[in-house]
């Protein structure tokens, strides 16, 4: 099963509390679900990574076989494509589990970075988050 996955992370402060958004659509951009959690403290980078990695462990069970990710941070995406050194510590750790779990689901996935405008769903279910928080 090929699947489109869309992902955001997001900080207020840095580190502060972090929320994570995933939209998943197979691969004719019919949706399959969309999820978000709280990480509790992370910084706005980690909360990134972190949604990939749980956007790619859900994916798996799903069955995907081949995953086109999108993501408008593009230092995340970069650094997966390896274009880009890992130089923080925290982020090294995510970004080896991230690698290992392809690598041991046999997935293929493609990182594309997009402007924040074209990972409207991701964003949209950030903002629906956000409102659950503040009120």
């Amino acid at each position: 099963m090929n699947l489109k996955i869309y992902t955001d992370g997001w900080s207020r402060w840095n580190p502060w509390n972090a929320w994570i958004w995933v939209y998943i659509t197979d691969e004719d951009g019919n949706e399959i679900e969309k999820r978000y959690k709280n990480l509790w403290i992370k910084t706005n980078n980690e909360a990134e990574y972190t949604a990939v990695y749980y956007a790619l462990n859900r994916a798996i069970e799903l069955g995907a076989s081949f995953i086109t990710l999108f993501s408008d941070s593009s230092l995340v995406i970069n650094q997966l494509n390896w274009n880009w050194k890992v130089k923080e510590d925290r982020l090294k750790i995510i970004k080896s589990d991230i690698d290992n779990l392809i690598k041991n689901n046999c997935l293929k996935v493609e990182f594309i970075w997009v402007k924040r405008e074209l990972n409207k769903e991701a964003d949209r279910l950030s903002n629906v988050a956000m409102d659950e928080v503040c009120e």
